[in-house]
């Protein structure tokens, strides 16, 4: 009688080697074998010699521990649980690009999730990373109104929450940093683009910028601010709002966008209009996104270091759950200015837009 395919399949497929076969051939203990093979404190009471025994009899055998068998004994995972709104956003992406780089040189693993605004999607998710066995959290843009079931970075952060440690840019430094600039070139008559519901820096950099606006002396016209809709990760959060900054007809020299991605939509409204930037309008951003310095003009802009933010928050996070650290609530990122192609100095006469919707200038 033949033998099936599947049947001399099943009898050539390798068995899966276990400890207790590597310590059976080489006549030691499973736990002298498990130290030298993950390299434990442990190891270093063995002979060089006899670990080099070890390691050459799991070559041989092809061992590969068990990651949940090797860590079994001390309960952890070393894993941690990213929460985003979005991925591959440029403002989430160097974050989880900081927060990777950091765990993986602390041999750390993480688990990622997008939730996209969706509350009952993010509570499931978070189960589902604790279920996974996550140790703590990083979120990423995400709302957090409650405290996360173990330690927690947020990145923003703006609610108080037990057990959350909250990562904050200094927005009172970038809205200076920012309107003290286009002070120093001249510019009287600033437009602002408000930041969209949807981001959680909106209200507290928004704050920033009306109380440094008011102890610069820049006057805010209520004509020359308009808010931002939607949740657009693209140039398209700005474009439309700066055509409708200038379907107002109300003359101005500089634009202190929300974000980088609204200030590069905004200076492709202007461009379209007939305006030049920054010879007719300047434009100031705020992240300092990677795209900003390929943009056409390259973007003057508050640089928020990143990348940075994400080492520190995986950082702060190893610490506390391995009790390096005490738990801290808050976090202050400095911010820094960076200045491009997009600014230079006002001219004596502010551009407006002609009925033909061509730009125009008016005398001051």
């Amino acid at each position: 009688m033949k033998k099936s395919r599947n049947s001399k399949k099943r009898e050539t497929k390798s068995p899966h080697v276990t400890l207790k076969m590597v310590a059976e051939r080489v006549g030691l203990t499973k736990g002298t074998c498990s130290a030298v093979l993950n390299k434990s404190a442990a190891s270093r009471s063995v002979p060089l010699h006899t670990q080099e025994r070890i390691l050459a009899a799991a070559r041989e055998l092809h061992y590969r521990p068990s990651f949940y068998a090797r860590n079994l004994g001390i309960k952890r995972t070393f894993m941690i649980g990213v929460v985003t709104q979005e991925f591959g956003d440029f403002y989430a992406s160097p974050i989880i690009g900081g927060i990777e780089r950091y765990l993986r040189q602390k041999n750390f693993f993480f688990l990622t999730v997008a939730h996209r605004h969706n509350a009952a999607l993010l509570e499931s998710y978070s189960r589902l990373l604790v279920d996974r066995g996550v140790e703590g959290f990083i979120t990423v843009d995400t709302c957090i109104e409650l405290p996360l079931p173990l330690p927690t970075v947020a990145i923003p952060g703006h609610v108080p929450l037990a057990g959350v440690t909250n990562m904050v840019l200094n927005h009172r430094r970038g809205a200076w940093l920012a309107l003290n600039h286009l002070m120093e070139l001249g510019h009287k008559e600033i437009a602002f683009m408000k930041g969209s519901e949807f981001s959680l820096d909106s209200m507290d950099r928004w704050k920033c910028v009306c109380e440094v606006a008011q102890e610069l002396g820049i006057r805010m016209r209520p004509e020359l601010i308009v808010q931002l809709e939607g949740d657009s990760s693209t140039p398209q959060l700005g474009y439309p709002f700066a055509k409708a900054l200038l379907a107002r007809r109300q003359p101005f020299t500089a634009l202190f966008a929300y974000n980088d991605i609204s200030a590069i939509g905004a200076i492709r409204a202007f461009q379209e209009a007939g305006f030049r930037v920054p010879e007719d309008i300047s434009v100031v951003g705020f992240d300092d996104i990677k795209i900003s310095v390929y943009n056409n003009p390259s973007l003057t802009t508050v640089r928020q270091p990143l990348e940075k933010m994400g080492e520190i928050a995986a950082r702060a996070l190893l610490n506390h759950i391995e009790n390096r650290e005490d738990w801290v609530p808050q976090i202050t990122v400095e911010p820094e200015f960076v200045v491009r192609e997009s600014t230079s100095r006002a001219r004596s006469e502010m551009p407006v837009v002609s009925r033909d919707g061509k730009g125009s200038l008016v005398g001051v």
